[in-house]
C-alpha cells in the first residue's frame, strides 16, 4: 500500500472522492444507456460502457501526469495556450461538426473521436487570467495593462463560445469575475468589465434576434419558455426528470432499475442526476451533491495552504469551473433552470468532459502536492 501511496501526491481526500465520483460514473452510466445500445446496438450494451470505462481509465490517467506537472509550467504556457484556444474555437466556428443542433466539436484528424473545444477555452483562459491577476499583485502601476489585457481574452473566448453555448461562457465569465474579485483587482475595473460583456452580449442578441436565421437563440427561447410554460408536453424534458426524481423515494428503485432512462432525451449526460435520484434515491442525489461541495471545500484548504498568488488563483478558478458546472447540472435536473446543456463532471457520458474535468483535477493535485512538500521542507528545517 505505501508503494502505492508514494506515486499518488497531493490531497489524499481528493483521491478517495474522484475513485468515489468514477464509481458512480460507470453505475449510472451503464444503467442509462440501454435505450441506446437497445436501439442503436442490438440491445448490446457492453459497447457504450466499456467505450466509457475506456475514458475513465484515461481520466486516471491525466489526472496522475498532470499531478506530477509543476504548476508554474502552465503559467508560463498560458498566453501559448490562449492563442491555440482562440485558434481552435475559431476552426469549430467554421470548420466544426453539429451535434443537437449545436456547433461545438472538432474531429481529431484519423481517429473516430470529436472534442469540445470551448473545454479546452475555459482551462486556458483561467489560467490566463490567474497569471495577469498574479502579475498585478506585484506591478500595481500596471492596473490598466492587466485589465485591457483580461478584457481583450474574455471578449474573444467568451465571444468566441456564446454563438454555440452560452451557458458555457456565462458561467465562464462568473468565473472570471470571481478571480477578478478575489485578485484584488479594483472593482472600477471589474464594473467596467461587467459593463463590457453585458452591452457586447445585449448587441449580440438583439442582431441575432431580428436576424432572418436566428440560429442558437431561437433554440435558448425554446428552452426558456418551455422553462415558464405550464404545459407539460411542451415541458417534456423537465416533466420526465420530476418523475423520476419523484419516484426515487429517499433509498431509490436500486441499480438498473430506472424506468424513466427510457423517456428523458440524454439521460446519461444531461439528465444524469435525475437517473441518479430515481436509482439511489434522495440520500444518493445528497451525497451526489456533497461530494461536489465537498471538492471545493478541500480546494479551499489547499487555497489557504498556497504562499502565493498564482496556484492560489488557478485553484479557485478550476475549482470552481467544476463545481459550478456540476450545480447547473443539477438545478436543470431538479428543473430549478431552463436546460443548459452541462454534463455532470466526472459522471456524465462524454469523453471531452472527463478528460478535460480530469486535466483541472490533476493541477489541482499538483498545487495541492507542491504545497504539501513545501511544508513538509520548512517543518524539518525548523526541527533541524
Amino acid at each position: 500500500m505505501n508503494k502505492i501511496r508514494k506515486y499518488f501526491k497531493g490531497d489524499k481526500i481528493l483521491w478517495m472522492v474522484i475513485v468515489i465520483l468514477f464509481s458512480l460514473s460507470m453505475l449510472a452510466v451503464y444503467s442509462s444507456t440501454g435505450t441506446l445500445a437497445y436501439k442503436y446496438r442490438e440491445g448490446n450494451v457492453t459497447s457504450y460502457i466499456m467505450r466509457h470505462v475506456g475514458f475513465l481509465v484515461f481520466g486516471i490517467g491525466v489526472i496522475f501526469v498532470f499531478h506530477r506537472i509543476p504548476y508554474t509550467i502552465f503559467s508560463r504556457f498560458s498566453p501559448i495556450l490562449l492563442i491555440a484556444a482562440v485558434f481552435l474555437l475559431l476552426i469549430t466556428l467554421a470548420l466544426g461538426i453539429t451535434k443537437n443542433e449545436a456547433t461545438r466539436w472538432l474531429t481529431l484528424p484519423g481517429l473516430d473521436l470529436a472534442f469540445q473545444t470551448s473545454d479546452f477555452a475555459k482551462f486556458a483562459l483561467i489560467t490566463y487570467v490567474a497569471r495577469i491577476l498574479s502579475q498585478n499583485q506585484k506591478r500595481k502601476k500596471d492596473l490598466n495593462r492587466a485589465f485591457l489585457r483580461i478584457v481583450i481574452a474574455v471578449i474573444l473566448v467568451c465571444g468566441l463560445i456564446v454563438t454555440e453555448n452560452l451557458s458555457t461562457a456565462a458561467l465562464l465569465f462568473v468565473i472570471i469575475f470571481v478571480l477578478m474579485y478575489i485578485g484584488r483587482m479594483p472593482f472600477i475595473y471589474i464594473k467596467k468589465l461587467l459593463t463590457i460583456v453585458s452591452l457586447t452580449m445585449f448587441l449580440f442578441l438583439l442582431i441575432a434576434w431580428f436576424s432572418p436565421d436566428k440560429g442558437r437563440v431561437g433554440t435558448w427561447k425554446n428552452r426558456i419558455e418551455s422553462f415558464l410554460s405550464d404545459d407539460s408536453a411542451t415541458n417534456y424534458q423537465a416533466e420526465q426528470a420530476k418523475i423520476a426524481i419523484a419516484t426515487g423515494g429517499f433509498f431509490g428503485k436500486k441499480p438498473g432499475n430506472s424506468s424513466q432512462k427510457n423517456f428523458l432525451p440524454h439521460p446519461y449526460s444531461d439528465f444524469i442526476y435525475a437517473i441518479i435520484i430515481e436509482e439511489y434515491g434522495f440520500f444518493g442525489g445528497l451525497v451526489t451533491m456533497f461530494l461536489y461541495l465537498y471538492i471545493f471545500f478541500r480546494v479551499g484548504v489547499i487555497v489557504k495552504k498556497c504562499s502565493t498568488v498564482f496556484p492560489a488563483l488557478l485553484t479557485i478558478g478550476l475549482g470552481l469551473n467544476l463545481v459550478f458546472q456540476a450545480l447547473t447540472n443539477m438545478a436543470v435536473a431538479v428543473n430549478l433552470i431552463p436546460v443548459t446543456g452541462q454534463p455532470l463532471p466526472f459522471v456524465s457520458w462524454g469523453g471531452t468532459s472527463i478528460i478535460f474535468s480530469a486535466l483541472s483535477f490533476g493541477i489541482i493535485l499538483s498545487i495541492s502536492r507542491e504545497v504539501e512538500g513545501n511544508r513538509t521542507t520548512v517543518a524539518m528545517k525548523a526541527t533541524t
